[in-house]
């Protein structure tokens, strides 16, 4: 049987808490592994976890270590380790998500080449177990976190679709601060086969009750969209489940797109405080729409939809008030002109990558690790039909 179909076939069928320890097996066994080490990329984006249950394997940095070079760059990176042996870094991701790297000892450096192709498509296989094996063990998640989770993060993280996606129109990225003790602030996506609908979301309060909120909102719009309702009166609503709930005393800021994927037409939705910037031509520009009120403000709002058009070649970040209204130690916002250096300086990494770039500058803008409001940034790369 040819080794692939071996090594599927095993993580295919192996228990959900076990896919590490069939991987391992079926690697030493076919390809004569030495080593096979399975890293989880942290909620914050600054580590790789190891799953090994080895206290001697230390988690390594994204940024500055040969495994964080394949997940930065999504290729395979061969790091020879000796004359006899070399040690194989693979992505682990699915449909662009990007979950960790699969890391692969073997003896033979000059037929570990030739191995690559086969090894980083096992690593593929392996990513889509995992999301698939998280719905009935705790395993994994518990792998990426370096620090304890919140519960209100707790309630957040588990809510997103994910922090990254890909298909051949666009690129997705999204990142959340602080990772480990988020509040409100929210993302959503869903893909048909001619639609992107995306939701930027900006919380309001703080702990427990924001994650509540935002919870109601953004399960009211999926309720809204799943029954195929158009995206203004997804809006309405959610605007009336949220104003329901909390009669005005608490409301969300959201801002809604519905892409068509075939020629970047877009209905959207401005209810609140989400801003964008597009960054065209090697141009920054910030987007404006008209204004409406934020889901739940007031009872039975009316929602409009404005039209919106994205080209090829575009890139559209999306951020929260955390971001753009964020001040430095001298009372300085960070706003638009710092907004567009950093998408400038940025414009070279990939979707995914951009999210936590962007945030890196804004820390160093607040001038401190710690924020005192949640902070989000979405990026879309536009490629077209």
């Amino acid at each position: 049987m040819n080794r692939f179909v071996t090594a599927e076939r095993a993580l295919r069928t192996a228990a959900p808490h076990e896919l590490f320890d069939a991987v391992r097996r079926v690697l030493a066994e076919e390809y004569a592994a030495r080593c096979v080490e399975l890293y989880l990329a942290d909620y914050g984006l600054t580590v790789l976890q190891p799953l090994s249950p080895s206290r001697a394997v230390e988690p390594l940095p994204v940024h500055g270590s040969a495994a964080g070079r394949a997940f930065g760059a999504q290729e395979p990176f061969v790091e020879v380790v000796h004359e006899e042996s070399v040690r194989l870094h693979l992505p682990v991701t699915v449909r662009g998500d990007r979950l960790g790297v699969l890391t692969v000892t073997l003896p033979d450096g000059d037929g570990a080449s030739g191995l690559l192709g086969e090894l980083a498509d096992i690593a593929e296989v392996l990513g889509h177990e995992i999301v698939v094996a998280e719905r009935d063990t705790d395993v994994y998640l518990r792998a990426r976190r370096k620090d304890r989770l919140t519960l209100a993060a707790e309630m957040q993280w588990q809510l997103l679709p994910g922090r990254a996606c890909s298909r051949p129109e666009y690129e997705l990225g999204a990142q959340l601060e602080p990772a480990y003790a988020i509040y409100g602030d929210n993302f959503d996506w869903s893909a048909t086969r001619d639609h992107l609908m995306l939701y930027v979301t900006n919380g309001m309060g703080e702990g427990i009750e924001a994650s509540l909120l935002t919870n109601l909102a953004i399960n009211a719009l999926r309720n809204a969209r799943r029954a195929g309702i158009a995206i203004d009166d997804q809006a309405a609503l959610a605007d009336q489940a949220v104003y329901a709930h909390y009669q005005g005393r608490c409301y969300l800021s959201v801002l809604m797109f519905d892409f068509e994927l075939a020629t970047g037409r877009a209905k959207v939705v401005d209810a609140g405080s989400p801003q964008l910037l597009r960054l065209r031509a090697g141009v920054v520009e910030r987007v404006e729409f008209e204004a409406q009120l934020p889901l739940g403000m007031f009872e039975e709002t009316d929602y409009v939809a404005q039209d919106f058009q994205v080209e090829p070649g575009d890139r559209l970040v999306f951020v929260s008030d955390g971001v753009h209204a964020v001040a430095s130690p001298k009372g300085e916002a960070y706003g638009d002109a710092a907004l567009a250096r950093a998408i400038t300086s940025t414009r070279l990494l990939p979707a995914a990558e951009v999210p936590r770039a962007i945030l890196r500058e804004l820390t160093g803008h607040r001038g401190r690790s710690v924020p005192d409001d949640d902070a989000l940034v979405v990026c879309l790369d536009w490629h077209g039909r």
